[in-house]
Formats: structure tokens, C-alpha cells, sequence
């Protein structure tokens, strides 16, 4: 079963996240209405925010940059991200690896 801010796609799958950017430090942060939160130190300038995103989830989730994509919401705070070559549960548990495993 993947989790409420997941949802499995075509060879991947799309996450609904909430970005708080200018943040002391990156992390998710937790869950708000079904969307995952995660705070970035980058502004929400010029792009800067949506780039921070994409390099953490690269980063946390061990996957190229160009795997991933912002698809809705690029000047909101509410975004929809879509992961090639993930699952909605591969992606839960390598952000949530103590809750979800």
C-alpha cells in the first residue's frame, strides 16, 4: 500500500509535497493534508527552491537529478513532483526508513 502523499504512475510514481523554503536546514519535516512537507535553506527565488528540491530528493532518494520533475506547482509552495523509476513505497521508505520499514 503506498503511502497518502505517494501514488504509483507508468515507471515511477508522483508525490504531492509542500515545500517550506528558507528553512534553517533541509529535511522532511512530516505529513500535512496528504502532502509530504519539506523544508529547504534556499529561497523561493528565481527558481532556487524548485532546484533545492529536486537536488535533495536526488540526493535522499540516491537517484540522477534528471529523474525527477516538478510537473505542478512551480511557483507554489504546494508542488506535485513525478520520480522515474521508484515506487510510492520505495520512495516512503527511504524518507521514512524508521516508520514505514
Amino acid at each position: 500500500m503506498s503511502p497518502a502523499f505517494a501514488s504509483d504512475v507508468a515507471d515511477g510514481c508522483t508525490l504531492a509535497v509542500r515545500v517550506h523554503p528558507g528553512a534553517r536546514k533541509n529535511g522532511v519535516t512530516g505529513i500535512h493534508v496528504d502532502a509530504l512537507k519539506i523544508a529547504l535553506t534556499a529561497p523561493p527565488v528565481d527558481g532556487k527552491a524548485n532546484e533545492a528540491l529536486i537536488a535533495f530528493l536526488a540526493e535522499a532518494l540516491r537517484l540522477p537529478r534528471a529523474r525527477i520533475a516538478i510537473v505542478a506547482g512551480i511557483t507554489s509552495r504546494a508542488k506535485t513532483v513525478r520520480i522515474t523509476g521508484k515506487s510510492a513505497a520505495e520512495v516512503a521508505a527511504a524518507l521514512f526508513p524508521l516508520e514505514i520499514c
